[in-house]
């Protein structure tokens, strides 16, 4: 089965940039993101967003994981202290780690199936775990199916 799957560790704001969360890291993010207001008036972005990620074809989740708490860990401090400032300021949880994975994608398959790896099946760690512990973050994993749908509409 074609599957493509990336990872990524990020923090979100309501009124801190992701230019301002960098300078208070230290570290320059893979990723911004701005989603905008849904009104006009007044134009505010609604959520500012700083990612760290991985998208290395042919890793498990959680090799793709470690690759970006390897960059990650050296800076557990301060990310932590940032994310709980971000916390009191939203609605908390403003850090993640998100698991993306798209099954049955033909078109951006990983080529696991030639390499003979088996990418389904991965585990978080206990240093996974203590990371999103210290940094206050959720674990986010979203999976979608895009296989077509069969004649008639079963699957």
């Amino acid at each position: 089965m074609p599957l493509n799957q990336y990872v990524y560790f990020a923090l979100s704001s309501e009124r801190t940039t992701a230019k301002e969360m960098a300078a208070v890291l230290g570290i320059e993010p893979d990723e911004t993101t701005v989603r905008a207001s849904r009104l006009a008036e007044p134009p505010m972005p609604v959520c500012h967003r700083w990612k760290i990620g991985c998208r290395a074809p042919g890793l498990r989740v959680d090799e793709q994981v470690a690759q970006v708490l390897d960059r990650l860990r050296p800076h557990v401090g301060r990310i932590a202290e940032l994310a709980r400032r971000l916390d009191q300021e939203g609605e908390g949880h403003s850090a993640v780690l998100q698991v993306v994975r798209y099954f049955n994608d033909d078109e951006c398959a990983d080529n696991a199936e030639r390499s003979g790896s088996n990418l389904f099946g991965w585990h978080l760690g206990r240093d996974v775990l203590e990371f999103l512990d210290a940094t206050g973050a959720v674990l986010d994993v979203d999976e979608y199916d895009l296989a077509p749908d069969a004649p008639g509409g079963q699957p």
